[in-house]
């Protein structure tokens, strides 16, 4: 008898969520794609002042808790300038196999400067494409990362279901993204501190306020910890878990692809 068909995917959301706005979901691609394409030149300087460069040693988390070892093949989503591909080629050595996906043509090319700029030239494929509609075919990498792009794209759950499909089974997902402080107190001085703190080095370092503000807007609406991981098992990940950096305002979430 013949194996019955594979359920259809659920139908993506009419509306998304673009900062504190809702727009339709077939808009949120392009708004967000100007936004980057705004903030490009200046990303990883305005990542070193907003997080004081702690999003460094979150991004060392990253890599060492994913050990990427000789002869996998990574794949790093939303990650055009390069700080996680970069960790990751060198932890692999002298056989690195990283390949830079992201939608921002303009982010690709700062994380292509970059990386000719650090002599890495072998190694490291950068490919412009949809998180949501990955160019990859299945079952290609031993492992997915994805810091801080996730909030970002329309539609969460078909990333989260693309992340599995292109994982090669016992493959490893990583997610750093932005999350639910486990401290009141401290979450109220945060909330305070990013709201002002984004859109003024935008408009003073980027000249780029209202840019900054949609990612402050767009923290505050990521799901939480627990929803996201939740949302991971649905897109079929085994041994979900999360862990908190810095009081949660970030979490590191992983999962299996079995």
């Amino acid at each position: 008898m013949a194996n019955p068909p594979d359920p259809t995917p659920p139908a993506g959301p009419a509306q998304a969520s673009f900062g504190y706005r809702d727009v339709p979901a077939a808009e949120k691609a392009g708004l967000v794609r100007q936004v980057f394409e705004s903030v490009a030149p200046r990303y990883d300087l305005m990542n070193d002042l907003m997080s004081v460069g702690v999003h460094r040693l979150w991004k060392n988390t990253l890599v060492d808790v994913l050990n990427p070892r000789p002869g996998e093949k990574f794949l790093d989503v939303a990650g055009g300038t390069g700080d996680v591909a970069f960790r990751l080629h060198r932890r692999q050595g002298e056989r690195p196999d990283v390949t830079v996906c992201d939608i921002n043509a303009a982010m690709l090319a700062v994380g292509r400067d970059r990386a000719i700029d650090r002599g890495l030239l072998k190694g490291l494929t950068w490919t412009t494409g949809d998180a949501e509609n990955l160019p990859f075919p299945d079952r290609s990498f031993d492992g997915y990362t994805i810091a801080f792009g996730l909030r970002n794209v329309t539609d969460i759950d078909k990333a989260l279901r693309e992340a599995h499909r292109v994982l090669r089974p016992g493959g490893r997902f990583y997610c750093l993204e932005f999350s639910k402080v486990t401290s009141a107190p401290v979450g109220r001085v945060y909330d305070a501190y990013s709201s002002r703190a984004l859109p003024f080095f935008g408009r003073i370092v980027a000249k780029d306020a209202e840019s900054y503000r949609y990612l402050h807007e767009s923290i505050r609406r990521f799901p939480p910890q627990r929803e996201l991981a939740q949302r991971m098992r649905d897109a079929g990940f085994a041994n979900v878990a999360w862990r908190d950096l810095t009081l949660g305002v970030v979490a590191l979430h992983s999962g299996w692809r079995i």
